[in-house]
């Protein structure tokens, strides 16, 4: 516990420092491994819960499953666009974390921070939900259903000076092949199952966590 502490000290000790955002290098399999968090395999994800990572869980993945997923894609994609791909990527995050929730008990996940909540399987901080979006992120574009964009390291936000409502603040990060814009996809800000937001990274968390953007639809 004491080794986790440190760890979630030193990485949120920059964003006090400088200011606004904390943007860490190198590939996303960096952050997993951070959190003690396997990177997935095309079979399988590990599961953050219990807030900061306390606990993880491999989930394995049928080819029953996958075919769900790509026929939801495939359902929601009105066009072979970006936009439509992030927008069929919710969905899939959306599904993914409906079914994982019915396995591992993370179904009951309440929106939002709970400060009490630190240590209970059932529930998720934003460090679990960016960790196991990057996770779900990286699984999807293994299996072939992100064609255009790649999965990016999770980044911090967050004025912590200004109190509990400017508290840093993670997210998956998508980049667009074309063009290199990057879109924060966060699903904290939801209940379990719902759609993540999926907006423009520099658009994400402009003012307080009680104005996060809304779920993808």
């Amino acid at each position: 516990m004491r080794a986790k502490f440190l760890a979630v000290f030193a990485i949120f000790a920059p964003v006090v420092l400088a200011g606004c955002t904390y943007e860490q290098k190198g590939p996303p399999t960096q952050h997993l491994a951070d959190w003690g968090a396997q990177a997935p395999s095309k079979h399988a994800v590990t599961v953050c819960h219990a807030y900061g990572c306390q606990k993880t869980t491999r989930v394995i993945f049928s080819e029953k499953d996958v075919a769900q997923i790509r026929a939801l894609m495939r359902k929601v994609k009105k066009g072979d666009t970006p936009h439509q791909e992030r927008r069929a990527v919710a969905y899939a995050i959306g599904w993914l974390e409906t079914e994982v929730g019915k396995r591992i008990g993370t179904s009951a996940d309440r929106p939002g921070m709970d400060f009490r909540a630190s240590g209970d399987p059932t529930q998720q901080d934003c460090v679990d939900e960016a960790t196991n979006t990057t996770s779900y992120l990286l699984f999807l574009h293994k299996r072939g259903l992100i064609k255009q964009h790649t999965v990016e390291i999770p980044i911090a936000k967050g004025r912590i000076w200004r109190g509990v409502k400017n508290w840093p603040h993670w997210t998956a990060v998508l980049k667009e092949e074309g063009t290199g814009q990057k879109y924060a996809v966060d699903s904290w800000i939801f209940k379990n199952g719902e759609n993540p937001a999926v907006v423009k990274l520099e658009e994400w968390y402009i003012n307080d966590l009680d104005n996060l953007p809304p779920s993808t639809t």
